[in-house]
């Protein structure tokens, strides 16, 4: 590991170790998580994001983070990193976890804990065709900019979303990455569960 990387590394683990996560007991939620992936693209921090299939029951052709409901003994952890694996071919080991965020409850029926993950440099990505149409390496810088918090008539909570490849990227996933990006790249504790999602990933 080139000592750029390591300190990158470091630092991300180093804001994670003195994050106080608040979690979330809700029962009837369906436990979940993510992996919110950190890779190197010529050792610059990127995050990992997929753009979901079109056919998909839920949540199709929205922009996600790798993930998917825990599967009974799983911990959160291992959820982030089989779902990692499975859907785009990113291997990484329990030494690779470097903390979780804050849980997320959405309107779908999920409670997601978000797993960080250190993956690395870039290798070959191979999604799975049949939940994944693509997937994206973002470097961080790209997300480092104050979120739009949309008003809807349907909630008096504001919905939180970012700019992403000339479009957008909504709560839950927008929440999320601003969560960590604001944690990993300036130390600071952002709670973002209290954000709505839009009407369309309610379901």
């Amino acid at each position: 590991m080139a000592a750029s990387s390591a300190a990158d590394r470091a630092a991300v683990a180093a804001h994670l170790a003195s994050f106080r996560r608040v979690g979330i007991t809700r029962p009837g939620l369906r436990a979940a998580s993510v992996a919110v992936c950190v890779l190197l693209r010529q050792d610059v921090p990127c995050l990992l994001i997929t753009r979901r299939a079109a056919g998909l029951r839920n949540h199709s052709g929205q922009w996600a983070l790798p993930g998917g409901s825990r599967e009974p003994r799983e911990s959160a952890a291992e959820t982030a990193l089989r779902e990692l694996r499975e859907e785009t071919g990113v291997v990484a080991g329990a030494g690779d976890v470097l903390g979780t965020l804050d849980d997320y409850a959405t309107r779908s029926g999920f409670l997601i804990t978000p797993v960080v993950v250190w993956g690395g440099p870039v290798g070959t990505l191979v999604r799975q065709s049949s939940e994944v149409a693509r997937i994206h390496v973002i470097p961080l810088a790209d997300f480092d900019h104050p979120p739009e918090l949309l008003r809807i008539p349907e909630s008096p909570a504001r919905v939180l979303r970012l700019a992403l490849l000339g479009g957008h990227v909504y709560a839950p996933t927008a929440a999320i990455i601003h969560q960590f990006c604001q944690l990993a790249l300036h130390g600071l504790t952002t709670r973002v569960a209290h954000f709505e999602q839009p009407v369309f990933a309610w379901r």
